[in-house]
């Protein structure tokens, strides 16, 4: 399957030149009196390798061929996560590197996507928010309700972020898996 710039997102995965690398981070540029262009950032999913290439925006690129499975997340075992197909109830760990980002998120029990590349889990793809608890912030005084301002929390999965200051600690909270930025109170 090829795709175009306009298909490519985070955690695509794509073959580059015999390699099966994930999106990082893309940027289509479009400069007057000039082409289009794309910079991809990679990371190459077997060796770790982090590549950033820029290319003609006309090129198509090669989806991986990979499997999405749903799965729970199970717990941590020392650098590896354990995650257990919803389907077959098989479980696999998952090196914290090939997690990415998404360690920042797990908690014990949490659904997500484990892409699999020819049966090798490469990318753990979250739902666009999910809830955690605040372990440590600063304590909410009266008067601390100017819009817009904001103060620093750690969840509980070790998510360092901002939040409003009414959010105090033990509260849940929704969180933005794409930014890492602070949604809505949680119930």
């Amino acid at each position: 399957m090829t795709l175009s710039w306009g298909d490519l997102r985070r955690n695509t995965t794509i073959l580059l030149d015999g390699e099966v690398w994930r999106v990082v981070e893309y940027n289509h540029r479009k400069a007057p009196h000039a082409a289009p262009t794309m910079t991809l950032r990679l990371k190459n999913l077997r060796t770790g390798k982090v590549l950033e290439k820029t290319m003609n925006a006309k090129i198509n690129l090669t989806a991986a061929p990979t499997e999405l499975r749903a799965c729970q997340y199970l717990y941590r075992d020392g650098d590896s996560l354990v995650f257990m197909d919803n389907e077959t109830f098989e479980q696999f760990p998952v090196t914290q590197e090939s997690a990415g980002d998404a360690v920042n998120y797990l908690v014990e029990g949490a659904q997500c996507g484990v892409r699999l590349y020819q049966g090798e889990p490469v990318v753990i793809e979250m739902p666009t928010t999910v809830v955690l608890t605040i372990k440590q912030t600063e304590p909410s005084f009266r008067g601390d309700t100017q819009a817009g301002n904001t103060k620093p929390a750690v969840t509980d999965t070790g998510l360092r972020l901002n939040v409003p200051f009414f959010v105090n600690e033990g509260q849940k909270i929704k969180i933005d898996t794409r930014t890492g930025d602070y949604v809505e109170r949680a119930e």
